[in-house]
């Protein structure tokens, strides 16, 4: 298995959720981790394990006014980070679809989560993409309610991660 290191900047983390005004977006690109692979001496990828961290405090909608009440709701201070580990990867094929089963720990709280992703190899890079829906609920996390503002508790993170060889 060759290591590879998640490049932050070219990785990205975006969450896409709803309320009764209007859509919520935010990104980080601080992305840090590490990948290990196992290629079939090409391009294929045939095994896969790895560890990602996000900070919560580098989660960004661009509205300093929604950046502040999420750091304040899922109390960034006291939960800093938002961590993914890769506990099995089966391969689905010769495409680069994986079905990924791990842990994602938030807010203090780690939950299993399964679904797949595409994993590329193109030189000394890889390349993994994917998105999952959650419910914050399932993590602790209350959705706010401000007067007529109600947002949905579902939120479909995508995830982007560039490697590089170590």
């Amino acid at each position: 298995m060759a290591a590879y290191t998640i490049v932050p900047g070219a990785s990205e983390i975006s969450i896409g959720g709803t309320s009764t005004v209007h859509a919520i977006k935010g990104s980080a690109v601080d992305v840090n981790g590490a990948l290990e692979a196992d290629l079939d001496g090409g391009e294929l990828v045939r095994s896969l394990s790895g560890r990602i961290e996000v900070p919560v405090a580098g989660l960004r909608s661009g509205n300093p006014l929604q950046d502040g009440e999420l750091q304040r709701r899922v109390d960034a201070r006291r939960y800093p980070r938002i961590v993914g580990e890769v506990r099995k990867a089966v391969p689905l094929g010769e495409d680069g679809l994986f079905r990924v089963e791990g842990d994602v720990t938030f807010h203090g709280v780690a939950r299993a989560v399964e679904d797949t992703v595409v994993v590329r190899a193109d030189g000394d890079r890889l390349t993994l993409e994917g998105e999952h829906v959650f419910d914050i609920r399932d993590f602790g996390v209350k959705p706010p309610r401000i007067l007529m503002l109600r947002v949905d508790p579902m939120v479909k993170v995508r995830i982007r991660l560039v490697a590089e060889l170590a």
